[in-house]
């Protein structure tokens, strides 16, 4: 099993994150994805590599987006034949917690969302705004590509790899905040059982936001982009 994080900046929250991922999977590798961050996080994890076993760095030029890391981490665990990936934040917004319900739903799925909208699950601190935004894009996400579940949008996943051998990953178009719907939809066409299980989405123990509304405008147009092309192609 390979537990992976992106990272830009958050040297405050990355130590203590790996120890508690320890603590509560003591078996599994983890991937830490650093895009040069001038914090000094990459060169932290490469401290936490060397006293701690089965960590692993992937250091990159600069910030290239949220989804090319992510993808980098899928590639990863391709390469090295891990049986499961699990991706999560790096700021604990992700409750590592949560991290064994999302590995034992692999028994039953080829996904597993940590779900802020099922039954049991919700968010912390968030202001209306963020809410309204959060919960219609997973409504527009549903519309568009027809998927049966309640949080296309979080972070929180686990997957086997054995569907992401099938997804072809090579064909997503995503760098930023809409991969993780995108992904989802790549999974979901290429077979996968997918599962929910409720978590409770945090606000970040420390360091700032890098999401912008930038961003969101430009994830929103091109998840409404690849749902309507997907209604007309067997290939998106």
């Amino acid at each position: 099993m390979l537990v992976s994080t992106a990272t830009y900046n958050e040297k405050d929250n990355l130590k203590p994150l790996v120890e508690e991922i320890r603590n509560i999977l003591p078996q599994c590798h983890i991937l830490v994805i650093d895009d040069n961050s001038p914090d000094g996080t990459g060169e932290l994890a490469d401290q936490l590599a060397r006293d701690f076993g089965n960590i692993h760095v992937i250091h990159r030029a600069g910030k290239q987006g949220l989804g090319t890391a992510i993808l980098a981490g899928m590639k990863f665990a391709l390469e090295n034949d891990f049986y499961c990936f699990i991706n999560m934040d790096a700021d604990f917004s992700h409750d590592p917690k949560y991290l064994p319900f999302l590995y034992e739903g692999m028994a039953a799925n080829d996904v597993m969302i940590g779900s802020r909208y099922v039954p049991g699950g919700g968010t912390e601190n968030w202001p209306a705004s963020r809410k309204f935004m959060s919960a219609n894009v997973n409504r527009l996400v549903r519309f568009l590509f027809g998927m049966p579940v309640k949080d296309a949008s979080g972070g929180y996943r686990a997957y086997k790899v054995d569907i992401l051998r099938k997804a072809n990953l090579e064909n997503v178009k995503s760098r930023g905040y809409s991969f993780q719907q995108e992904v989802l939809f790549r999974c979901f066409r290429a077979g996968a059982k997918i599962g929910e299980h409720p978590i409770l989405f945090a606000n970040r123990r420390a360091g700032s936001s890098k999401v912008s509304m930038k961003e969101v405008i430009r994830s929103l147009s091109l998840l409404t982009w690849l749902g309507i092309k997907a209604k007309f192609s067997s290939n998106p």
